[in-house]
């Protein structure tokens, strides 16, 4: 994996990325960390926060969530649209054949476009029966 990303991956970095993609949930840092701490467990939450940050630099990882909302995690980098419930913060891969456009230069209002995210905000299940 390493030569084909140009750079190497430390140890942590590496256990962090693999836990990730071990999963659908899209979990929070907190919850990577849980996670990761099995495998290493003196790792520090500041250390998976950095690395999260990083993977995330690096295109490896994808940061999703609201503006001032708490973060989740998905280890699959391809853009792909999501749904999030706006009571709980669970996130889920919609699984479709959606494919995400590109912005045409004239509409990008001299932005260089750097990503661009579908997600879906409504009411899960659980929490809809919560509400009843």
């Amino acid at each position: 994996m390493a030569a084909e990303l140009g750079f190497r991956l430390s140890k942590q970095r590496k256990v962090i990325l693999e836990e990730l993609r071990k999963v659908k949930t899209h979990p929070t840092a907190d919850e990577v960390y849980d996670m990761v701490r099995k495998i290493i467990p003196r790792i520090s939450l500041g250390t998976v926060y950095r690395n999260l940050e990083f993977l995330c630099s690096k295109g490896l990882v994808l940061k999703l969530g609201a503006p001032g909302a708490q973060k989740r995690f998905d280890g699959n980098p391809v853009p792909h649209p999501h749904l999030r419930c706006a009571v709980c913060t669970r996130v889920i891969d919609v699984e479709c054949d959606i494919e995400i456009p590109s912005l045409p230069e004239e509409h990008a209002a001299g932005f260089d476009i750097l990503s661009c995210s579908v997600e879906f905000v409504g009411i899960c299940p659980e929490c809809r029966a919560c509400r009843q």
